[in-house]
């Protein structure tokens, strides 16, 4: 077979090309400009100053405050689950995966309301929690809840083929020469999946510092700005 049998045509070479530029254009490039254009239209010493704002420096030293508590126990169950479910068999597994990709199937609101319908005014514990003034909905924990909620598939989803595909041959190996099951998880098991780890972690804690659905619409306080999420802030500047 010739080499020009082979070789694609010109013409779809570069339309291909330009249906990528395009798309790029179109969906990241304009809306980034749209961004910058919007934040800069008053200059840029106003929008350095509304940097540096009270209200924006505690969005932003709330929005690392629920990352930092987010993603250490994500990571935790992602550890554990993806563990669990590629080594060992066991009833139920199917559930726990089910369970797992659950929150890529419901809105973030919804995630949001979740947590007001358990722990609002209305709720069953609702009177309880206001008698004892414990706030959890429209305050810090309800926001860190619901970050939880839309955040703990991304590291297990990412670990879970990975660990799968290694198989068990080599925690079996050490296991028969002697080593007890916490050693062999963080000798072999753990090594093995560290850039897959990192990559989910990095997911998580993306998706932890963007959400605004939950946040915004469900659980996040509307009333004091020093207690905003950072995405939130949108509201506010609209």
């Amino acid at each position: 077979m010739s080499r020009a049998a082979t070789r694609d045509p010109v013409l779809v070479r570069w339309l291909l090309i330009a249906v990528a530029i395009a798309f790029l254009a179109l969906f990241l490039v304009l809306p980034l400009a749209a961004v910058l254009t919007e934040a800069l239209r008053k200059g840029a010493d106003a929008y350095w100053r509304s940097l540096g704002g009270d209200d924006t420096l505690a969005s932003i030293r709330l929005t690392l405050l629920v990352a930092v508590i987010a993603v250490p126990l994500n990571l935790a169950f992602g550890l554990a689950a993806s563990w669990a479910i590629a080594k060992f068999d066991f009833a139920g597994k199917a559930w726990l995966i089910s369970f797992i990709d659950l929150p890529f199937s419901v809105s973030p609101v919804i995630s949001g309301l979740i947590y007001v319908l358990l722990f609002g005014a209305q709720s069953a514990l609702g009177p309880w929690l206001i008698e004892h003034d414990v706030k959890i909905v429209f305050a810090v924990p309800g926001i860190v809840l619901a970050t939880i909620f839309v955040t703990f598939p991304f590291v297990a989803r990412e670990l879970i083929p990975l660990m799968e595909e290694q198989g068990r041959d080599e925690e079996e190996a050490a296991l028969t020469l002697g080593d007890g099951g916490l050693r062999t998880f963080w000798a072999i098991t753990l090594p093995n999946v560290k850039w897959g780890m990192l990559y989910g972690v990095l997911l998580c804690n993306a998706r932890a510092m963007g959400e605004f659905g939950a946040v915004s619409r469900g659980v996040g306080p509307h009333s004091r700005p020093d207690q905003h999420h950072a995405p939130a802030c949108g509201d506010l500047v609209q």
